[in-house]
């Protein structure tokens, strides 16, 4: 009989439950404070996982976890309008860096949790402790992944910005292009060290 991991289950539910929503939520409020309510006009404006539920992203993130090996999933993009934004310099950037940046306080404030209960030495089940456990790796992962300076991930728009005018002119189309292709290969062909990263990360933050 086919049985699925419990650790699974817990991946696909914090993507789709926290880590997704939380993401998502955090660009849509960064704009509206920056000056856009794009995302505000489409409801996005919200910690609710089905505004932000992607089906062909959901689809595959639950394909990927079942199969094994690299996941891959995503939740609907928010819109948002750079040039609504009070600072059309640095909005964009702001806003896009707002997702990633989530991720990180989720992973930092799970793993509080963590030290709290090993300091104090409370007694929790083993399934709990996992489940706090990936809870830090899975956000500390979002963030790194949605790092990554390629289209349509969040780090392509600091990239842009740091680059001059007429190279990024020159380069957008081209990684939009093959922004999805570029990521799988980067994936696949550095996936390991970006993983050993993820865990050095995740241990630092819970710290063992």
């Amino acid at each position: 009989m086919f049985e699925i991991d419990p650790e699974r289950i817990v991946l696909v539910a914090v993507f789709l439950l926290v880590g997704f929503p939380v993401h998502e939520f955090a660009h849509a409020a960064t704009a509206y404070l920056l000056g856009d309510a794009t995302a505000k006009h489409f409801g996005r404006l919200t910690l609710n996982p089905a505004a932000h539920f992607d089906p062909l992203g959901g689809l595959m993130l639950v394909l990927s976890v079942l199969v094994g090996g690299f996941v891959i999933g995503w939740a609907k993009p928010t819109p948002v309008n750079p040039a609504n934004l009070r600072d059309r310099r640095n909005g964009e950037v702001v806003v896009a860096l707002a997702g990633p940046a989530s991720n990180f306080l989720m992973a930092v404030l799970g793993a509080a949790v963590i030290r709290l209960v090993l300091g104090l030495e409370v007694a929790i089940p083993a399934a709990l402790g996992t489940i706090l456990v990936l809870f830090v790796f899975y956000n500390v992962a979002l963030m790194v992944f949605n790092l990554i300076p390629v289209p349509p991930l969040d780090g392509s728009t600091l990239l842009f910005r740091i680059l001059d005018p007429r190279t990024a002119w020159q380069l957008r189309p081209i990684l939009s292009q093959y922004g999805f292709l570029i990521i799988l290969v980067f994936v696949f062909t550095a996936g390991r060290p970006i993983a050993g990263f993820m865990f050095d990360v995740t241990r630092l933050l819970v710290g063992f």
